[in-house]
C-alpha cells in the first residue's frame, strides 16, 4: 500500500512539474508578444502608425541631412544660374556696347556731280553745292562726335552716272549716298538770273537708300545722322549761297528776280529722297524678326513631342523592340518630314496677313523706288512662296535638329539653358548688324538665323533672316550662300545625330544623370 502510494504521489509531483513547465514556457511567449507588440507599437508611432510616414516639422531632427543637402543643391544651382545670366544674357546686352564708334562701319557714299558732267562742266560758273557738301561730310569724319562713315567718291568711279551711284546703293556697296546732282548749282544761277519761278530745290540733290536691307539700323542710326546732314548742308549751302546772291543786290534785274524766286535762296537747295525697296507692309516685321525666334522656339519642343512617339519602338510591350540603328535612322526621316510641314505652316502665316507673293509690282528696276501701293516688291513672282518656304524648312533643320542633338546629349533640365542660348546668340547676330557690333561678334556670320534674314556680310538665324528680306523685298540676292549655309549646318547636325542617339542610349542604361538634384 505504502508503495502505491508513493507512486501515487510521485505522479502527482510529476503532473505539477510539467504544469509548471508549461506555464513559465506560456509565460515566457506572452512576454515575448507583449514585447514585440510595444515595439511595433512604438516603431508605429514613429512612423505614424500604418501608411504613409506623417509629415514633422521642417527642423526636425530627422530632416538634418536632408536641410544640408537641400542647402547645398540649392546654393549651386543659384550660383550655376547666377553664372549663366551674366555670362549669355551679356551677349545680347554688348550688342550696342560700341555702337558709337562702329557707326563708321555704315558708309554713306558723297559723290559730287555737280558742274563735272556735260552739259555742266563748262557753265562759266563755280560750283557752290557740290563742294560744300563734301566739305560737310569731311568736317563730320574729323568731328569727334559719333558719325556715319561719310566717304567722298568721284563720279568717275560710276561712269558719270548717277543711276550707278544708286545700283551701288542697291547692291550693299553703301548703305546710303548723297548725290549732287549735275546741274546743281547751274540752276540756282539760272533761277536768280532769269527769275525762273518754276525752280525746284528738290533737284540740286538726292538721298538714297533701301530700308528693306535693315529697318532697324536705318530707322535707329542712319536716317536720323542723315536728317542731320540734310540739315546741316541746307544751312551751309544757303549762308553761302545768299551771300554771293546779296553782293550783286545793287542790280535791280537781281532784286527782281530774287522776289519772283524766293526758293532760290531759301531754302535754295532740298534733298529728294529715294527708298529703292521700302519696308511694307508692315505685317512682315515679324517674318523677318521676332516671329523668327518661334521658328527656334518650334524647332526646340518639336523635340519633346515627338520623343514618346519614337520610343514606342523600343518598349517590347506585345512586340519586339526595334533595331536601334533602324530607329536612328526612322527618327532623322521623320524629323525631317515633321519639318516640312511645321515650316509649311510657319510660312502660311505669313501668306494669310497680306504679305504679297505673287509679283505684280510694275517697278523691278534696281535703281528706281517700289511703289508700296502694290505691297513688297518680292523676288521670284508666283514662286516666291515656294521659296520662302524652302528657307524656312532648311532653316528649321539648322536649327532645330541642332537642338535634337543637344537635347539628347546634355539631357533635362540644361536644355532650357540651351535653348537660350541658342536663341540669344541667333538674335544678337540677326537682327542686328554686325558691323555695328563689338568685332566678338563676327562668328555670327556663320549662324543659321543670320544666313535668312539680310545683313551685310557673307555668312551666318542670320541666314533665314537674310533670305527672307532678299525675298520678301526682292534684294540684291546671295540666296545661294543662304540656302548653302544652312544645308551645312544641317549635315553638320545629320553626322552628329546617330552619335548623340547612341549617347542617350548609354546614359539610359547605365543610370548616368547630367544635374546633380
Amino acid at each position: 500500500m505504502s508503495t502505491a502510494v508513493v507512486g501515487a504521489a510521485n505522479a502527482r509531483l510529476a503532473e505539477v512539474d510539467a504544469e509548471g513547465r508549461t506555464f513559465r514556457e506560456e509565460s515566457r511567449e506572452e512576454n515575448k508578444s507583449q514585447d514585440e507588440s510595444a515595439g511595433q507599437e512604438e516603431n508605429n508611432a514613429e512612423k505614424g502608425g500604418e501608411g504613409p510616414p506623417q509629415p514633422v516639422g521642417f527642423w526636425d531632427h530627422r530632416l538634418k541631412h536632408v536641410r544640408h543637402e537641400a542647402f547645398g543643391k540649392w546654393l549651386l544651382t543659384t550660383a550655376v544660374l547666377m553664372c549663366f545670366i551674366l555670362g549669355v544674357l551679356s551677349i545680347y546686352w554688348a550688342v550696342f556696347y560700341h555702337v558709337e564708334k562702329n557707326l563708321s562701319s555704315l558708309v554713306v557714299y558723297i559723290v559730287d556731280f555737280d558742274g563735272q558732267v556735260a552739259p555742266f562742266e563748262n557753265t562759266g560758273n563755280a560750283p557752290v553745292v557740290g563742294p560744300a557738301l563734301v566739305k560737310l561730310g569731311q568736317q563730320l569724319v574729323a568731328s569727334p562726335n559719333p558719325t556715319l562713315g561719310w566717304v567722298s567718291m568721284p563720279p568717275s568711279a560710276f561712269n558719270n552716272d548717277p543711276l550707278q551711284v544708286r545700283k551701288a546703293v542697291f547692291d550693299w556697296d553703301a548703305w546710303a549716298a548723297v548725290i549732287v546732282n549735275p546741274n546743281a548749282t547751274a540752276m540756282l544761277y539760272s533761277a536768280v538770273q532769269t527769275g525762273n519761278a518754276s525752280y525746284d530745290p528738290m533737284g540740286a540733290c538726292q538721298i538714297v537708300y533701301s530700308d528693306s536691307r535693315d529697318d532697324t539700323n536705318y530707322h535707329d542710326f542712319i536716317l536720323p545722322i542723315l536728317t542731320q546732314y540734310q540739315t546741316q548742308a541746307t544751312e551751309l549751302v544757303g549762308k553761302t549761297w545768299t551771300r554771293m546772291v546779296l553782293q550783286n543786290a545793287s542790280d535791280p534785274t537781281v532784286l527782281r528776280n530774287i522776289q519772283r524766286v524766293p526758293q532760290a535762296l531759301s531754302p535754295a537747295i532740298g534733298f529728294s529722297t529715294f527708298n529703292l525697296r521700302p519696308f511694307y507692309p508692315y505685317t512682315a516685321i515679324p517674318s523677318v524678326s521676332i516671329g523668327l525666334i518661334y521658328l527656334i522656339i518650334l524647332s526646340f519642343f518639336s523635340f519633346s513631342f515627338y520623343l514618346p512617339i519614337h520610343m514606342k519602338y523600343l518598349k517590347p510591350e506585345g512586340h519586339p523592340p526595334l533595331k536601334f540603328w533602324q530607329l536612328i535612322l526612322w527618327r532623322w526621316t521623320a524629323t525631317m518630314v515633321a519639318y516640312l510641314f511645321l515650316s509649311l505652316a510657319y510660312s502660311l502665316i505669313s501668306l494669310a496677313f497680306g504679305i504679297n507673293f505673287s509679283g505684280g509690282n510694275p517697278v523691278t528696276s534696281e535703281t528706281q523706288a517700289t511703289q508700296i501701293s502694290y505691297l513688297n516688291p518680292d523676288a521670284y513672282g508666283r514662286g516666291t512662296f515656294m521659296v520662302y518656304w524652302m528657307l524656312n524648312y532648311w532653316g528649321m533643320i539648322a536649327l532645330g535638329l541642332a537642338c535634337e542633338n543637344v537635347a539628347m546629349i546634355v539631357g533635362q533640365p540644361w536644355t532650357g539653358l540651351w535653348l537660350i542660348f541658342w536663341v540669344i546668340t541667333n538674335v544678337s547676330t540677326a537682327f542686328y548688324d554686325i558691323d555695328i557690333e563689338p568685332r566678338f561678334y563676327y562668328w555670327g556670320y556663320a549662324w543659321p538665323l543670320h544666313n535668312g534674314e539680310l545683313i551685310a556680310e557673307p555668312f551666318s538665324l542670320s541666314d533665314v533672316v537674310e533670305g527672307s528680306r532678299q525675298i520678301l523685298f526682292g534684294l540684291h540676292s546671295r540666296i545661294g550662300l543662304n540656302f548653302g549655309i544652312l544645308v551645312a549646318w544641317g549635315a553638320a547636325s545629320t553626322v552628329l545625330f546617330p552619335f548623340a542617339c547612341y549617347w542617350m542610349r548609354f546614359k539610359n542604361n547605365h543610370g548616368l544623370h547630367e544635374y546633380w538634384a
